[in-house]
């Protein structure tokens, strides 16, 4: 750490001023003050989650100038960017994997600033200060998942492993309606969704896109009957409180979309959205009710809709998912940092993630040759 810079963990986000965070981190939903408080807050991290928060701050001459959303794991769950071989390695070794340290935004697969400071110097020693807490704190390793490629590269410098993966994203090429969209894919891709969307907005019901003051409690209790059932079938259990979703009512109202299915004035499905500056992010679903294609129709065509509508650039539709490829998404590079303390292991994970990156370029390169576009478009 350079002499002049101090570093500071803090196991709360509520130590650090909001308009201090904030203002090192921009106008990104998920590294907001307030979404990762209401984490916190809501009981959705902290005891008893394997998710402590650990979050780092680096002070210039008693002023933080630098910060970081950092937690300390004590398993691999929420994080999408999945590292359960290594520690499966790991352990056939004879080490201890957990605890690790995290740098990310919890249950949120979405890339965005980590490393919180426009000083190129401040972000150095921020990667040096995780590996500095993870050799103190006896964890195998820090890693940063769903940073920015600019990031990335700063992190290598650094002597953090580099890793690359994949999502599916649809980018606005300034369309001005979704038939605009649709008049750039094949004739056979542009029939499909024309008829799918069809078939979902023929379930018998109605479909509404809530934001702001008109999302009420009654939205929130339907919306989270529909996450319970989404979560136990995934997850086991649901990453998210109830509370959690009380506290995004009362301080992000703004910042969300909530795309709800209703019969007979009853939601059955429904699709939560939050909103970026230019980027509108898919991240919950769940019904009550089957219905053919209303899955697609509320996460990823009113998504675009609503894209287009609001001039944002992209939609990010969460983790995994080649079936969003018919759709209008595509792959995309999504980057991650890991440093690992014992020197052995960090070697073979090095060659490992290095025939990775080249499997993945080739996959990537292969799955947007196949997307739904015309050849000559």
């Amino acid at each position: 750490m350079n002499a002049s810079l101090t570093l500071t963990t803090h196991a709360a986000i509520s130590e650090i001023p909001a308009d201090t965070w904030d203002g090192l981190a921009g106008d990104h939903p998920f590294t907001s003050h307030r979404f990762l408080d209401a984490l916190e807050q809501s009981g959705s991290v902290g005891p008893g989650s394997g998710w402590q928060a650990l979050h780092l701050t680096v002070e210039r001459d008693g002023r933080i100038v630098g910060a970081a959303p950092l937690y300390a794991k004590s398993h691999s769950q929420g994080e999408y960017i999945f590292d359960h071989a290594w520690a499966q390695a790991y352990l056939r070794a004879g080490g201890r994997y957990y605890p690790k340290l995290q740098c990310a935004v919890p249950f949120t697969p979405v890339t965005g600033p980590r490393l919180l400071s426009p000083d190129p110097a401040v972000r150095q020693a921020l990667l040096s200060g995780m590996a500095q807490v993870a050799e103190r704190a006896g964890c195998s390793g820090a890693h940063v998942t769903f940073c920015t490629a600019e990031e990335a590269e700063l992190g290598e410098e650094a002597g953090f492993l580099p890793r690359v993966t994949q999502q599916f994203h649809w980018l606005n090429r300034d369309y001005d309606s979704f038939d605009a969209f649709l008049a750039e894919l094949s004739s056979r891709k542009r029939k499909a969704i024309r008829k799918e969307r069809q078939r979902a907005q023929g379930f018998g019901g109605t479909i509404r896109q809530l934001t702001g003051d008109d999302l009420r409690p009654g939205h929130w209790d339907a919306f989270w009957e529909f996450y319970q059932d989404t979560g136990n079938r995934k997850w086991g259990q649901p990453y998210l409180t109830r509370q959690f979703f009380d506290l995004v009512q009362e301080t992000m109202r703004d910042d969300v979309l909530l795309v709800l299915a209703e019969r007979d004035g009853q939601p059955i499905a429904g699709a939560l959205n939050f909103i970026g500056p230019d980027a509108l992010y898919g991240r919950y679903w769940g019904c009550v009710e089957d219905h053919a294609f209303l899955h697609f129709e509320l996460c990823y065509h009113q998504a675009i809709d609503y894209a287009i509508a609001r001039g944002l650039s992209r939609v990010e539709a969460g983790a995994q998912g080649e079936h969003k490829l018919a759709r209008g998404y595509l792959p995309v590079e999504i980057h991650s940092l890991h440093w690992l303390r014992e020197e052995g292991f960090l070697r073979a994970v090095a060659d490992y993630l290095e025939q990775e990156r080249e499997a993945m370029g080739e996959e990537i390169e292969m799955l947007a040759d196949w997307g739904p576009f015309r050849k000559d478009g």
